[in-house]
């Protein structure tokens, strides 16, 4: 799959540099190599295309870090092959803090079940900086079903052959419902598209059923009345949707697909640069305009430490593993 480049580039204001510098003299606890980063731009790869929730929050945050940290955080856009090029390009980059980057749970673990073989080692090539933020996954259902609850979607999902989008065969979307159909004992068919656009087109359509996507990709046609909301896909119900129950509360197999996105650097990184670069991803992730962001768009800041992100993907890759394996799922 080809790949697609698209920059942006973050300038500050003098206000805004000096508000970022007397926010760096307050970090005692970093080193003081990563006071003198970054000394230039910095590369900000995004493996997936404009507009995509990554790419939205790499451009919201790196907008921020440019501002804190006085150099410009340069957006670039290299999808293909389901994140695995753009996440590539991060792992081959020179760890000299001038190229960072975000990923998802594909790229960083989940692929590794996928393919044969990925041109880079997740586990070896990467460093986790922090998980930025999670949105929940959200099981919609189209004018078909309209008015159907959870508990009758899990009943009819025994009785009837139902069909399903997802953002992609291996995506987080396509073995959420796998795992959500085979432990309701549900024949449902899966019908892969490029993207949550698509996907969202396709249950509007009617063209399928349902399907478990991100909150951002469907919430405002469920506002609109064109999609209706049964339940979230995560162990709690979510800061973003607190009146949307847990598929867990609504009768159906308690499944657990939060989609969350994170920050990583090359492998080798210095330590000095990672921590600075979460220390800050915190700071940001706790200003009070950037949490009303981040949740107008079904997005709940997290900022946490490189150790949680490790823990996160480790999981992932636990949980999707007998899925990936009883489906016969495979991407090459």
């Amino acid at each position: 799959m080809a790949s697609r480049k698209r920059s942006l580039s973050f300038a500050a204001s003098p206000t805004l540099r000096a508000a970022a510098l007397a926010a760096c003299l307050c970090l005692a606890s970093v080193p003081a190599w990563s006071q003198d980063w970054p000394q230039g731009p910095v590369r900000l790869v995004v493996p997936f295309d404009a507009g995509s929730t990554p790419d939205l929050a790499a451009r919201a945050i790196g907008e921020r870090l440019a501002a804190r940290l006085h150099q410009p955080f340069v957006v670039e856009n290299k999808s293909g092959a389901a994140g695995n090029i753009g996440t590539d390009a991060i792992a081959k980059a020179s760890p000299d803090g001038r190229t960072i980057g975000v990923s998802i749970a594909g790229p960083l673990g989940v692929n590794a079940l996928l393919f044969k073989k990925l041109p880079y080692d997740p586990a070896k090539d990467l460093a986790p900086i922090s998980i930025a933020v999670s949105q929940p996954s959200v099981l919609v259902v189209g004018k078909k079903l309209e008015g159907t609850d959870a508990k009758a979607l899990a009943s009819s999902m025994k009785g009837a052959k139902l069909t399903f989008a997802s953002i992609g065969a291996g995506s987080i979307s396509h073995l959420g419902m796998a795992a959500l159909a085979t432990q309701g004992g549900a024949d449902a068919v899966h019908i892969p598209y490029r993207g949550s656009g698509a996907a969202v087109t396709a249950v509007l359509a009617g063209e399928v059923d349902m399907a478990l996507l991100p909150a951002a990709a469907v919430m405002p046609h469920v506002k609109a009345g064109k999609l209706w909301a049964l339940a979230v896909a995560s162990p709690a119900r979510s800061p973003s949707l607190p009146n949307v129950p847990t598929l867990a509360e609504s009768g159906l197999p308690a499944i657990q697909a939060d989609a969350w996105i994170g920050f990583v650097a090359p492998a080798r990184t210095p330590d000095a640069v990672v921590k600075a670069l979460q220390n800050q991803i915190a700071q940001i992730l706790a200003e009070p305009a950037m949490v009303e962001k981040f949740r107008a768009q079904y997005m709940d800041p997290v900022g946490g430490p490189p150790e949680g992100m490790r823990k996160q993907i480790g999981a992932d890759i636990a949980r999707w593993k007998p899925v990936i394996e009883a489906h016969r799922i495979a991407l090459d």
